[in-house]
């Protein structure tokens, strides 16, 4: 079915097909594992089993030292999340636990047995990541022992407190995934891979992961009500409706849509300081690694904006048409006009009567000025010459690697941030 949504863009298909015949490994080259340790090697195997949208692009980086700090940096991150996630951690001793994660790093006989998550195996074998943690430079592991020590204290801000306004809605999204950045940029420093500003400037790093988080919580409404938990700020949601699960109610969706559209805007005006981000970026690896994300992003947002069906599950950009951004996002200026093309459909579509119209229009002219580029970005819906007599054989080939392309596409695109 996947392939159906994306056979009526030629342009879809192609880059599906330029993507199993050597496209990936241009975006995406696979780290040679033979000369690992059989420790980083089991790292390496926790990153895959354990990241939807990090996996693929941290093992394309390009320098090996930047590369394992990196793949360590997530799988610590990612151990500190399953401790936060866990609804079975009474908060008597989640938040201690939390507050103090950060020195596990130096204790080689510390795991948790006790959790009931998915990630759990991060934790019961977290002394082979603590190891490779020790292993590297020390830059790197100060670094990574900073950031965890302050997302750990972060995360229980708001265990016992709503998210209201939306400079708490700010607040929340820089402990979880703006830390991410600061920490990443700070690790991209160190390497000596990008200048020194990338790891200073503190609030672009933190700007990028904040648009990143944001998306994920707008798109992933209907799950995170199901499970309980909620990430919109009253301060938006409590303008249209009065409980934030109300907003999931057939008779609603009016006003859903309206409170939909206004936390997008909110997100959108990330953008420019997001180009801003990516503009000083030298390493090529570094560069896809950081907008490969960014331009996953706005495609989620767009296809979300003005959408009641966020209410209803979830909304995902094609496969294919992930695939294609996923290959045109290898330098700035056509960053700049995949942005472009999907704040533009935005603004195009803004409801005349959407109480917040006036401002979506203003935050997206904003996010055009700043991506003005003579880079294109189309997507095609129309059959040219001679496709339809090339289907059946695009087809063939397209389908007989379609289970692989879908592999990585899983492994990567249906979420960005930890």
């Amino acid at each position: 079915m996947e392939f159906v949504k994306s056979f009526a863009h030629p342009d879809e298909v192609m880059a599906l097909v330029k993507f199993k015949m050597g496209g990936c490994q241009a975006v995406m080259p696979k780290c040679d594992t033979k000369t690992m340790s059989e420790t980083l090697k089991k790292c390496y195997v926790h990153l895959t089993n354990t990241s939807r949208s990090f996996a693929a692009v941290i093992q394309a980086i390009d320098d090996v030292a930047l590369r394992h700090a990196t793949c360590i940096f997530y799988l610590v991150l990612r151990a500190l999340d399953t401790v936060e996630d866990d609804m079975t951690i009474p908060n008597s001793i989640k938040i201690p636990m939390l507050k103090s994660f950060y020195k596990n790093l130096q204790d080689k006989n510390w795991k948790y047995m006790d959790s009931k998550e998915k990630d759990k195996l991060v934790l019961e074998d977290f002394p082979t990541i603590s190891y490779e943690f020790r292993q590297l430079e020390p830059v790197y592991q100060q670094v990574i022992s900073d950031i965890c020590k302050q997302m750990g204290a972060g995360m229980t801000v708001f265990f016992e407190r709503d998210l209201i306004t939306l400079a708490e809605w700010d607040e929340y999204c820089h402990y979880v995934a703006g830390l991410v950045g600061i920490g990443l940029s700070k690790l991209f420093s160190a390497s000596k891979q990008e200048d020194d500003i990338v790891g200073k400037d503190t609030y672009l790093s933190n700007r990028m992961g904040l648009f990143l988080q944001k998306t994920n919580i707008i798109r992933d409404y209907l799950e995170d009500q199901l499970e309980g938990r909620a990430f919109w700020p009253r301060a938006v949601w409590g303008k249209y409706a009065s409980e934030l699960g109300d907003l999931a109610k057939e008779e609603n969706v009016d006003k859903s849509v309206q409170c939909l559209n206004e936390l997008i805007t909110n997100a959108l005006e990330l953008i420019p300081d997001c180009i801003k981000y990516m503009s000083r970026l030298k390493d090529q690896s570094v560069f896809n690694f950081c907008a490969i994300p960014q331009v996953m992003a706005i495609g989620t947002l767009e296809r979300c904006y003005n959408n009641s069906k966020v209410f209803k599950g979830v909304v995902k950009i094609r496969k294919g048409e992930a695939v294609k951004m996923m290959m045109g996002s290898t330098n700035l200026e056509q960053v700049k006009a995949i942005m472009s093309h999907f704040t533009s459909e935005i603004l195009r579509r803004i409801p005349a009567n959407d109480p917040t119209a006036n401002r979506t229009r203003e935050v997206c002219q904003q996010a055009l000025n700043v991506c003005q580029t003579k880079h294109e970005y189309t997507t095609s819906s129309i059959f040219p010459p001679l496709y339809m007599s090339c289907v059946l054989m695009i087809g063939a080939i397209s389908y007989k690697y379609w289970s692989e392309i879908s592999s990585v596409y899983d492994s990567f695109v249906d979420s960005y941030t930890t």
